[in-house]
């Protein structure tokens, strides 16, 4: 009953209030490329277009108050880069393998535009989708189910990977270390396509597949073998190239319904991560195969089957010390059956939700395109309320807890009540700074009071070799201080270094 009645009070008031905003939260969007769902637009296939709507794309979300792109840079076994292993992709050239004119990278220039805006770029991956559609999509000749041909399995529209073949879990593999060794990307993340969601009356076509491997485990503990094997094999080929790229999954909202495992959630899925996609999500997350996971958390507060709330909280029980960042289904606002996301008080109160979990890091929106009409005017509660303060990157200290000097600051002028001073990383760091933080607080409340708020922090300042700023002590009858300090790129922050301090009344 208490329950409900505070997420009664979220939606009567939620708008209403400027909420407190935490210092670090994980604030991302899924930019997906399979079908041109959100980027290149269909039938776009001139780079210059699609650089701007790019950029167009980011600027919008980095005037949301977003801080990490999720771009899908592999939807079916092709590429949205320069690749030995797989041919372009037709969402980006309008033909597979057919190379974009005049040349370029999207993915190395998407990084750079990305990385610009202090946001991180996680890219994003399917592991095992190799044909969008059969019959319909188009395919090159040097495409990796024309070569190996026995890898693949078809079911319904579509031809997968066949997660039991050995060859093509190394192959799978090879392309992510070849991304992470040639790109600065942040994170590889994957989706919940593992083996496909279940066709009604039709089993999966792999007997063939589990009688040659002679396996002792039944089919199903197979499945999952299987793509626990492929998990673990991507998790050290990243680490082997960069341990400070993270892994990160977005699962289905359910691992398992509690009616069949007394440590699964109190839902009613059709279809669920352990059963059917033979995806053990908790394995990864025990074992410390993955950094992060982003549930997809795409129904609303109350649903009778699958409950935002009741899946929040179960996932937050479960993370195992690593993040968790929900997945939030906006899109579901501009789908006119979908009645709970009419409401415009539906994402502030997931929101507040799942800020008042501890355990629960931030939040990831499908899909971007979602954001172009301002949904119940999501984009202005955003921007003006919920992500109205910028928000630091939350750190992993079982990636790396080195945090940079604290940089180094001088005083060139003063006039009056403003200031010019400027900042350059420590001579002595070694750690290679991502941006520099500047605080402002108000004059005479003591740091540690304050330093874990969102609401002080002045600006982001994406310049790691340095900078140079004008402040003002004071505005109105206020009066502030002022504080800088180094962030790395794992996200690690240094101490914060008084600006004010220096100034010589």
């Amino acid at each position: 009953m208490r329950r409900v009645s505070i997420n009664l009070f979220l939606f009567l008031v939620g708008p209403l209030i400027v909420w407190a905003q935490p210092k670090h939260e994980f604030r991302g969007v899924w930019i997906a490329t399979v079908a041109n769902i959100d980027w290149p637009k269909g039938g776009v296939t001139d780079p210059v277009q699609q650089r701007s709507d790019f950029i167009s794309i980011l600027d919008q979300h980095q005037r949301n108050g977003m801080n990490a792109m999720i771009v899908q840079v592999r939807p079916a076994a092709d590429a949205f880069y320069p690749s030995s292993y797989e041919p372009w992709s037709e969402f980006l050239t309008g033909q597979q393998g057919k190379a974009p004119v005049p040349y370029w990278d999207p993915l190395s220039f998407m990084i750079e535009e990305t990385h610009k805006r202090g946001m991180e770029f996680h890219a994003w991956l399917n592991p095992y989708r190799a044909v969008q559609t059969i019959g319909k999509s188009s395919i090159a000749p040097a495409h990796i189910t024309k070569i190996h041909p026995e890898w693949f399995l078809t079911y319904g529209d579509k031809k997968y990977f066949d997660p039991g073949n050995k060859e093509a879990q190394r192959f799978v593999v090879q392309v992510v270390r070849d991304i992470v060794e040639r790109y600065p990307v942040d994170a590889i993340h994957m989706d919940d396509y593992f083996y496909p969601y279940r066709i009604a009356g039709k089993e999966f076509p792999d007997a063939a597949s589990y009688a040659s491997s002679r396996s002792p485990l039944n089919k199903e503990d197979w499945r999952r073998s299987n793509v626990d094997s492929i998990i673990v094999a991507i998790s050290k080929a990243i680490k082997s190239v960069n341990k400070e790229v993270r892994f990160g999954i977005s699962p289905f909202s359910v691992w398992r319904n509690k009616d069949k495992d007394v440590r699964g959630s109190d839902s009613r899925a059709g279809q669920t991560n352990y059963d059917d996609l033979y995806a053990d999500i908790l394995l990864w997350l025990e074992k410390g195969w993955i950094d992060y996971v982003t549930p997809q958390l795409y129904l609303e507060i109350g649903h009778d089957k699958i409950a935002y709330e009741k899946l929040l909280d179960w996932w937050s029980h479960n993370a195992y010390g690593k993040h968790i960042y929900i997945g939030h289904g906006i899109y579901r606002a501009l789908d006119k059956a979908q009645s709970g996301w009419k409401n415009p008080r539906e994402l502030p109160a997931q929101i507040q939700l799942l800020r008042g979990n501890a355990q629960v890091q931030g939040s990831v929106y499908f899909s971007s395109k979602s954001f172009a009409t301002n949904p119940n005017g999501w984009n202005d509660s955003l921007r003006n309320n919920y992500y109205r303060y910028p928000a630091l990157l939350p750190s992993m200290p079982w990636i790396s807890d080195r945090a940079p000097l604290a940089p180094q600051l001088a005083i060139m002028t003063r006039k009056a009540e403003t200031i010019r001073f400027s900042v350059k990383p420590a001579r002595e760091n070694r750690t290679p700074i991502k941006y520099f933080v500047l605080y402002r607080f108000p004059a005479g409340r003591s740091l540690a009071s304050l330093v874990n708020s969102g609401e002080y922090i002045h600006a982001i300042v994406v310049k790691p070799q340095g900078f140079e700023q004008e402040v003002n002590l004071v505005e109105g009858t206020a009066r502030y201080q002022y504080y800088v300090s180094a962030v790395a790129k794992t996200n690690t922050e240094s101490e914060l270094i008084p600006v004010t301090a220096l100034v010589k009344d």
